[in-house]
């Protein structure tokens, strides 16, 4: 007798890393000497985690500090920190008591979507989107709602999209900026979406773990909108901490204890060690700044050099560290497309179907948070691969 799958056996695969997987073996196919395989296929900083938080951390491993459980919603100084990090750049009071320290935001997205959602509820979103967005809530049981956008919107809602909605949706996930387009939503459009949604009944969920990676644009916080948002945030982007899998959230009221339960049953807490590194990495801020200018210095390189390699159509690199270029003018298939690239010029880019599943075929994602001597690097090879 066949034995039952669960539904979440079923959620497709991020894609990108697939990408990452075929990256290395290229890489590990090369033989000694050879050009190596330039990484812009994922947002993962070349920069490394600032050097502040790594000396906390051997400071704490050194002095034989115990790094047990922590409570579910993480270390009181470091939510204390988060909470005045919120003060100081949006001017946002909120207190320690709604800061949830997670593990990463991929483990934020979890929590927030059990704890505000049922099963078949339906929740919208921009397309195109960061792909785990859809395969969580598929997973969930809940229904992702594709708002179709473009160049027009710069690929974010807006409101006049939502009143189109019929029936309107349970929840709204926003991302500015946003991942893969590098958009950002103006602080009195993100107000006007989170207003409506809270005026509608429908719940936000904003996304904002790219601020502070934000180059002529004004950033802005949901929280500071809508006292029924949801916010998600990271120390993995604007921190350059990926590896260490710390994140936060900064919940409405009424969702402090069910998600903080949610917590206990299914994390127990984010790692000690992290969440001890990223108390101290808020204190880094000339590193991390001067890791934004590298990204800027990159990002300018590519706007410049791209499309004379052939990609003319950029979405606004307003923020993070992706450029998305379409390339219906090139290919029907954007998969093929990164297989041949990265087989003949030896670079690794995402293709736009793990961004959108109807429109993605004529679209790729460039992540330029690598190393800038390999962001230039890939400038000349695409311009000879062309």
């Amino acid at each position: 007798m066949a034995l039952k799958v669960g539904r979440g056996a079923a959620a497709p695969p991020f894609i990108v890393m697939d990408v990452i997987t075929a990256a290395n073996a290229r890489q590990a196919q090369l033989p000694p000497g050879a050009p190596h395989v330039i990484r812009m296929e994922v947002g993962q900083p070349g920069t490394g985690a600032p050097a502040g938080a790594v000396a906390a951390a051997q400071r704490a491993l050194s002095a034989g500090a115990p790094m047990g459980y922590t409570e579910a919603f993480g270390l009181p100084s470091l939510r204390a920190r988060i909470a005045a990090h919120g003060r100081a750049w949006y001017g946002v009071d909120v207190p320690p008591s709604r800061v949830a320290v997670t593990v990463g935001a991929s483990g934020a997205f979890p929590l927030a979507f059990l704890a505000a959602f049922d099963p078949g509820d339906r929740v919208a979103m921009a397309t195109p989107f960061y792909p785990p967005y859809v395969n969580i809530l598929t997973a969930l049981g809940i229904e992702p709602v594709m708002l179709e956008t473009g160049p027009e919107t710069r690929f974010q809602p807006t409101v006049a999209l939502l009143e189109a909605m019929d029936p309107r949706p349970d929840g709204l996930i926003v991302a500015s900026p946003c991942n893969p387009a590098g958009t950002m939503l103006a602080p009195e459009e993100l107000a006007a979406i989170a207003r409506w949604c809270h005026a509608n009944g429908v719940r936000l969920v904003s996304d904002e773990i790219y601020h502070g990676l934000a180059y002529d644009q004004t950033q802005a916080s949901a929280a500071a909108y809508s006292p029924s948002a949801i916010v998600v945030n990271s120390f993995s982007k604007y921190f350059s901490m990926t590896g260490w899998r710390i994140g936060w959230l900064v919940l409405p009221e009424d969702l402090v204890r069910p998600v903080e339960c949610l917590a206990q049953n299914m994390f127990i807490s984010a790692p000690h060690i992290a969440q001890i590194a990223a108390e101290a990495a808020f204190d880094c801020t000339e590193e991390l700044e001067a890791n934004i200018a590298r990204y800027r210095r990159s990002r300018d390189l590519l706007l410049a050099a791209l499309p004379k390699a052939g990609f003319p159509r950029i979405s606004p690199a307003e923020g993070a560290f992706y450029l998305y270029a379409d390339v219906s003018d090139r290919t029907n298939d954007s998969r093929d497309f990164c297989a041949r690239m990265l087989a003949e010029a030896g670079i690794a880019a995402s293709p736009g179907v793990d961004f959108d599943r109807k429109r993605g075929h004529h679209f790729l994602r460039f992540s330029y948070c690598g190393p800038e001597a390999d962001m230039a690097q890939a400038a000349e090879r695409l311009q000879r691969w062309r």
